[in-house]
């Protein structure tokens, strides 16, 4: 009897020391769930976001509509002689001038310090404008690219696919697919009022209650970012190497220095894809994998919407940074944006002529004709040609 009272206080004790180590584990894990459903420092950076986002925001939405405007202005009486190239650019173009148009109200939002008054269907209208335009730019960039590289490495092999009937189908399908990855937007909830009575509106802590969440994200990055950018970097590589074994073929194409200028274009369109895509793409995938292993606190939370705001910022940056590629790239683009630099120079020339007694115009537009034949004739120098090259 009294052998099994010991046993039993023996048991009862251990069970203490058990309860005394994992008591204090489950403690913490409780605080960690309860802080990531109450964290009030989310938006702590309210204080210089409000002034930072929108100046941002307001030069990549005036930089990018005003350059995409005038390339769809370039591109579109080229619709005539239309091309694989000129219709995947049309598209890119149309995508980021949407684009463009979705940054306005939430540059309003970040000036009110992530506050959005304007209700949930704006907001899922505005989501939805954002991410299919984003994600449907960097399709059609990576068609872009496919279609470089079979129009100078393979040109016999697979030039069925750059037959302008099959390009159609395919700028419809692009869209179309990301229109039913973007879709499932619609049934999530977009805003959240926090309890300082703000009303966020796009920000991922309004996310965190869908199930699966992680997993569902991963996937997106590999397919919405992994597979393009991959294909991007194989097509360009082998269309420089390609370029290359040209220039060394043929040595007028090397004297000319037009194969060295096409590789520097590409180079530029890989280097702004990648700087502006990867941060973002790549801070989404650590966190993600990082809630898959355990569940982050308040402070890794709050560290991972600064990185969001100033990644999705610079991956933003990718619109209005096209047309300066489209000046250097495309031809047409840089004649018909020195012809319009041109025409606002002769009228500056002209006021001053009106109102200078000591000039004549005939003297002045004699001067300004002689310095535009100049740049002309440098224009053509340093313009990028290649018959099967980078511009179609």
């Amino acid at each position: 009897m009294t052998n099994k009272l010991a046993t039993v206080g023996t048991k009862t004790e251990a069970q203490e020391r058990i309860d005394f180590i994992t008591e204090p584990m489950e403690m913490l894990v409780a605080t960690n769930i309860t802080h990531n459903d109450t964290c009030t420092n989310l938006y702590d950076h309210r204080s210089w976001a409000q002034y930072f986002l929108p100046a941002v925001y307001s030069l990549i939405c005036i930089v990018g509509l005003l350059g995409n405007v005038l390339a769809l202005h370039v591109i579109w009486p080229n619709l005539k002689k239309i091309n694989s190239t000129t219709l995947y650019s049309a598209n890119l173009v149309v995508s980021d001038i949407l684009f463009s148009l979705a940054l306005p109200l939430r540059t309003v939002y970040y000036a009110k310090g992530f506050h959005w008054p304007m209700g949930e269907g704006l907001c899922k209208a505005v989501a939805l404008l954002f991410y299919i335009n984003m994600y449907a730019g960097v399709n059609f960039m990576t068609c872009l690219s496919v279609d470089r590289f079979i129009a100078v490495v393979l040109p016999l092999r697979f030039s069925r696919f750059r037959k302008v009937q099959k390009v159609r189908y395919i700028c419809v399908a692009v869209w179309f697919v990301v229109l039913m990855q973007t879709l499932p937007l619609l049934s999530m909830p977009m805003t959240s009022v926090e309890k300082s009575g703000h009303i966020t509106c796009m920000e991922y802590p309004n996310f965190e209650k869908i199930d699966n969440l992680p997993v569902m994200l991963i996937g997106a990055v590999m397919l919405g970012f992994g597979i393009p950018v991959i294909t991007i970097l194989v097509c360009y590589s082998a269309l420089c190497s390609k370029l290359r074994l040209l220039a060394k073929s043929n040595k007028l194409t090397e004297k000319s220095g037009r194969s060295r200028k096409a590789i520097g274009v590409i180079c530029t369109v890989i280097l702004v894809f990648v700087v502006c895509y990867t941060p973002y793409h790549v801070d989404l995938l650590q966190y993600m994998i990082r809630k898959l292993r355990y569940k982050p606190d308040c402070s890794e939370l709050h560290d991972f919407q600064i990185s969001l705001h100033i990644t999705v910022g610079l991956m933003n940056l990718n619109s209005c940074l096209d047309p300066f590629i489209y000046f250097f790239a495309c031809k047409g683009y840089k004649k018909k944006v020195l012809r319009l630099l041109r025409k606002q120079v002769s009228m500056s020339f002209s006021s001053v002529v009106r109102t200078s007694p000591e000039g004549s115009s005939k003297d002045v537009f004699a001067n300004d004709k002689i310095h535009m034949s100049s740049r002309s004739t440098q224009k053509e120098r340093s313009s990028v040609l290649l018959s099967n090259g980078f511009e179609g």
